[in-house]
């Protein structure tokens, strides 16, 4: 499958682009940017070309995979997607429900694939958790942690992002805490009597969250802890005992975008829906949103 990659920051150089150059079912075909100087750079360093124009690259591709702030990446969905493209987006989707939800109207619309890529659901340790523990059911409570310190004095390729200072840890990994506990514990039952919402300092975000299936959870993320209080856990509490997740490695995130363009492929030849599509990815940013207004009042 031809892929064209959009962006070209940190994530796209350090993940999408030596994954997908490095997949032995996609063909790289080229790279557009904001800046074409660095869609130049990095085009070089992936043995492809830079495209100045997106719709050159759309017209070029079977499937776009976008690194881009999702402002920008939920509109170039949805023009990627009319375009009869399939797409391997990253999370979140949007930052507003209607623009996620814009996406999902325009890959229903078009039928075409997609895949979003929540690393926890492609690590193959941790997806392999979750699968077990929804198998399992009976469960009561869950918790789920991702507390950084992007910004918390830690030397993170990510701290220059200016999305991610602008929506904080709550739209930046909150999106990994939803994408355990939601698989396993249900949908959350509504934003009035579901979800309940507390600051702590900095960015930090504590969730507090009732699901359908009558159990209970809590989240809490941030990019503001000192590098020494950084950690990423999850556990769930029911009938077969305490389930934690299991620990993960840094080096993990490289093969796990591999297994989303595997997911992709699949799709596209099976016509099965992925788990992580951009249905699943428009209610994690509904959930996001009301969390949001939440802290608001």
């Amino acid at each position: 499958m031809r892929f064209g990659l959009f962006g070209t920051g940190p994530w796209a150089r350090r993940i999408h682009g030596p994954a997908l150059a490095a997949h032995p079912e996609a063909e790289l075909v080229g790279v557009w940017g904001r800046r074409p100087e660095a869609a130049a750079e990095l085009a070089a360093g992936l043995a492809t070309r830079p495209y100045p124009d997106a719709d050159a690259l759309f017209a070029d591709c079977d499937a776009v995979a976008i690194a881009l702030p999702p402002d920008i990446q939920a509109p170039l969905a949805v023009r990627a997607a009319r375009a009869g493209r399939h797409l391997l987006l990253d999370k979140p989707l949007g930052t507003t429900p209607a623009a996620a939800r814009e996406v999902a109207d325009a890959v229903a619309a078009a039928q075409v694939a997609s895949v979003v890529f929540f690393t926890l659901r492609f690590t193959a340790v941790s997806s392999a958790w979750i699968e077990r523990q929804a198998a399992a059911g009976g469960w009561l409570a869950g918790r789920a942690v991702w507390l950084s310190s992007v910004f918390g004095g830690a030397e993170s390729p990510y701290a220059a992002s200016a999305w991610r200072r602008e929506k904080g840890a709550l739209w930046d990994v909150g999106p990994h805490a939803l994408s355990v506990l939601l698989p396993v514990l249900g949908d959350i039952t509504g934003p009035d009597d579901g979800l309940r919402a507390l600051a702590g300092p900095g960015d930090t975000v504590h969730l507090l969250l009732r699901h359908t299936s009558g159990a209970g959870s809590t989240v809490s993320v941030s990019h503001t802890m000192p590098p020494a209080a950084s950690t990423v856990a999850a556990e769930l509490h029911g009938v077969e005992g305490i389930s934690t997740l299991p620990a993960r490695e840094d080096n993990e995130v490289l093969p796990a975008y591999g297994r989303a363009v595997d997911a992709l492929l699949a799709t596209v030849e099976t016509g099965e829906p992925h788990p992580c599509d951009v249905r699943f990815a428009a209610r994690v940013t509904e959930i996001l949103a009301a969390a949001e207004a939440a802290l608001g009042r």
